[in-house]
């Protein structure tokens, strides 16, 4: 064997292991062969100029790990199954480089929101408060959710949303994802129809668990129910409080027609996505379609992301009571995934009116941005016209029927501008004749959102000059 020279020690690293890591690099990469006799213990001291210790429990390490085996007067050999053929190129080097997030001036998307508006202050206290006093809470929880948390989203959605129900039927899970992939394998057999355009994680989650999906069209009311009833599905993903992305809120007359669909065959349901319920500014909260419901035939879904913050990945689910069972056969082994702290620190916000509190102050401030959004473009973009502008943290803009949207969503681009057309949230963009624009202002500040105007002001404006 070719002796190698004993390089310099890593520091803090002991002698034996470095001679460990350097034996095993060589056996890695087929310079000391399968079948290879090492030199004895003493003589390799001896040319590296350390103790027989030192070289022993490096051998005993290789041979511990498999890659060397121990020989009867014969010493250490390398074993066939450590030595393997020499590799041109580092594993790490061949694998692509993950492409660098796009750097944008202003980001009008509706995922975003303002993480200086969160409570810091109370949400500290109140997990102090939680971890100082609660150290079972290291053990394992209740999978479904502890019961603090199930109890207070109950008494939340009975006095906010009017939606009935118990504890019980309260499933946490951590992010609406995760919970709408156990819901689609529950009811594998099913044949699910998404409104079209509709939420693109709602369909990527669907198709990722082998899903069947049927599009649905989207009318100024919502899901069209006549739609609905020729495509054959059997669940029904809907958002009635406010549709992604059109702003719809759906009327009492097309909900109804929803949950007779569902009345009128076995094995169908809605679920009820409450997205951005919370964020009504001009009229009242709508109840919820679950709060219409005589059959127990809606699955109602909601999510803390935007009330608090997406980071915590905080969701659940309200079944009707006879899909629990089903559920406990499928997913009673499954851990609950939210951190048990967070789930008591918020049902501790929730039970002193702290959250109720913090989402009147979001209403009072993102009411703000939208009146401030709302007015500087109509001062500085007066032929853009703005839709869906009521309820939720985006609204919509239409720039001139001889102008597309996907055109002036590229222009903004190639200004540091980020923003989506309604048409690219269908699951056929280029079918789609909508030509609105989905312009996000959850995360800009009232004192930029002046400034984004006017990059879209710049940024449009040789639109008008190049239209036909």
């Amino acid at each position: 064997m070719e002796l190698f020279a004993l390089p310099p020690r890593k520091k803090g690293q002991p002698l034996y292991r470095t001679i460990y890591e350097q034996l095993r690099t060589r056996i890695l990469n087929g310079s000391l062969p399968y079948g290879l006799r090492l030199p004895g213990r003493r003589r390799l001291a001896a040319d590296l100029g350390v103790s027989v210790n030192t070289v022993s429990t490096a051998y005993e390490m290789l041979a511990a790990e498999g890659y060397l085996a121990a020989k009867a007067r014969s010493g250490f050999i390398v074993c066939a199954s450590a030595a393997q053929p020499c590799c041109s190129a580092s594993p790490s080097l061949a694998c692509p480089d993950e492409p660098p997030a796009a750097q944008w001036r202003y980001e009008l998307t509706t995922s975003a929101i303002d993480t200086s508006l969160f409570p810091f202050k109370t949400w500290r206290r109140l997990q102090q408060t939680v971890i100082s006093q609660s150290p079972a809470l290291l053990q394992h929880g209740d999978r479904r959710g502890d019961a603090v948390l199930r109890r207070a989203i109950t008494a939340h959605l009975r006095e906010f949303r009017s939606v009935r129900c118990l504890p019980q039927q309260v499933i946490v899970g951590a992010g609406m994802e995760y919970l709408l992939g156990l819901l689609a394998q529950m009811l594998s057999h099913s044949i699910f129809a998404v409104e079209n355009p509709g939420y693109p994680r709602t369909t990527a989650v669907l198709r990722n668990s082998g899903i069947s999906l049927c599009p649905v069209d989207v009318d100024s009311c919502g899901m069209r129910a006549d739609c609905l009833a020729e495509s054959g599905a059997n669940i029904a993903c809907i958002t009635p409080s406010h549709q992604f992305p059109t702003g719809v809120v759906m009327p009492a007359q097309r909900r109804s027609e929803l949950l007779q669909w569902a009345y009128s065959a076995p094995g169908r349901y809605l679920i009820e996505d409450d997205y951005d319920s919370e964020f009504r500014f001009d009229t009242s909260p709508v109840p919820s379609l679950q709060s219409m419901d005589s059959a127990e035939r809606v699955i109602y879904a909601g999510t803390f992301s935007k009330s608090l913050a997406p980071a915590f990945r905080i969701a659940y689910l309200v079944l009707p009571c006879h899909l629990l069972a089903r559920w406990h056969q499928w997913f009673g082994s499954y851990s609950c995934t939210v951190s048990r702290f967070e789930q008591h620190t918020l049902a501790l916000m929730m039970e002193n009116g702290q959250l109720a509190a913090h989402l009147r102050r979001l209403r009072i401030a993102y009411r703000k941005r939208r009146d401030v959004f709302v007015s500087t473009m109509q001062q500085l973009l007066p032929q853009v016209m703005l839709s869906s502008t009521h309820t939720g943290l985006h609204l919509l803009a239409s720039l001139a029927p001889n102008i597309q949207a996907q055109q002036a969503a590229d222009c903004a681009a190639q200004h540091g501008i980020l923003c989506r057309t309604v048409a690219s949230y269908a699951l056929s963009p280029h079918r789609c004749t909508d030509q609105r624009i989905v312009l996000g202002y959850g995360a800009l500040d009232e004192q930029s959102i002046p400034q984004a105007v006017c990059a879209l002001r710049t940024a449009w404006a040789p639109l008008w000059h190049t239209a036909p």
